[in-house]
């Protein structure tokens, strides 16, 4: 059988240890989730960590999760920032949405970089999804040419980020080996 352990604030406390029967709490998790419901929410969350085994794509565990998902969103915020950028040369106020949107995509990438994703890997996805998209994004929603030369840029770039990321996997093997 499972134990349960109760979680108040990011506290982890015993159900029988109780002080009053006014003490609620606000989830209860099964004891074999503990390490990684308390990795996530607590504050020491906050630091630094480095991904586990050779190469950092094995940075997918279920903390790298949350990783990922805001590197996806510092990818949005900046792809979203680049497209009012072109629509608020009709639009003033659109400038508001760049400023808000690259300011976010920035504050998000920050937050990848200090939660472990090396810088490479980091900016390197960033860097190219966001020209990927906004490529694609800008021929649907502006009307602008997407010819088979952006399509072969965009290969191009897809392929050197992974390029990239095969290198310093390998890299980080051979240190390892060594």
């Amino acid at each position: 059988m499972r134990k349960v352990v109760e979680v108040r604030s990011g506290v982890w406390s015993d159900p029988s240890k109780r002080v009053g029967e006014s003490e609620k709490p606000w989830l209860q998790v099964p004891a074999d989730l503990r390490r990684w419901f308390f990795v996530i929410t607590s504050p020491a969350s906050r630091e630094p960590r480095r991904p586990y085994g050779p190469g950092a794509l094995a940075v997918c565990d279920a903390v790298g999760v949350r990783t990922w998902l805001l590197l996806a969103g510092a990818v949005l915020c900046e792809v979203s920032g680049s497209l009012s950028l072109k629509l608020a040369l009709d639009h003033r106020w659109l400038y508001s949405v760049v400023v808000v949107g690259y300011t976010s995509s920035f504050a998000l990438l920050a937050m990848v970089l200090r939660r472990g994703m090396p810088l490479g890997v980091a900016y390197g996805i960033w860097g190219a999804s966001g020209v990927a998209l906004t490529a694609v994004l800008s021929a649907l929603v502006l009307g602008e040419p997407f010819t088979a030369l952006v399509v072969l840029g965009l290969v191009l770039i897809v392929g050197g980020v992974l390029t990239v990321e095969l290198g310093s996997e390998r890299a980080q093997s051979a240190r390892e080996a060594d």
